[in-house]
């Protein structure tokens, strides 16, 4: 990498970051610290903080300790998602996708992971389940009317634009 190069490294970083306080429980004290696998990546990986191996049948759910809590900033969301590879390779995927972790939440952050394929998927201590994406959240002021501004799409929607 050139000195240009991490220079803008470094600047974005501190431009778009933001410290994030995190207490590992006892349970993942041997597994990796959430991590971003490259620098583009938008997410940090989740780890499934487990003792035994979980198997999760095929169209069922299952709940997957990570082992980590989290204290976000207040205007801030944590947003649980599921990892590309699990979802096509395996059919694996989060059910509440995106799942939001609240910023005033201090319980350990779990993932509903769902087996969408024909076979049973094995879940081993230490592997990686989910992504998680920090995200500022704006508040609604909602206001009630009787009129809302028109618009060409109007109520038209669930595939009024087009499929492709």
């Amino acid at each position: 990498m050139n000195i240009v190069s991490t220079v803008l490294n470094k600047l974005f970083n501190k431009l778009f970051s933001i410290d994030v306080r995190i207490k590992v429980l006892p349970h993942a004290r041997t597994l990796p610290i959430p991590t971003y696998m490259s620098d583009g990546s938008a997410g940090f990986d989740l780890y499934a903080a487990i003792t035994d191996q979980i198997t999760i049948p095929p169209f069922e759910t299952r709940l997957i300790p990570t082992g980590i809590m989290i204290e976000l900033p207040r205007g801030y969301e944590l947003q649980i998602r599921p990892r590309s590879g699990l979802a096509l390779n395996y059919k694996v995927t989060v059910l509440n996708s995106p799942g939001t972790i609240d910023w005033d939440y201090r319980g350990e952050i779990k993932v509903i992971l769902i087996n969408l394929s024909n076979s049973p998927f094995i879940i081993q201590r230490g592997d990686r389940i989910a992504q998680a994406v920090l995200s500022r959240v704006y508040r609604a002021n909602l206001i009630v009317s009787n009129e809302l501004s028109e618009t060409i799409r109007s109520d038209k929607g669930f595939g009024s634009t087009g499929i492709w």
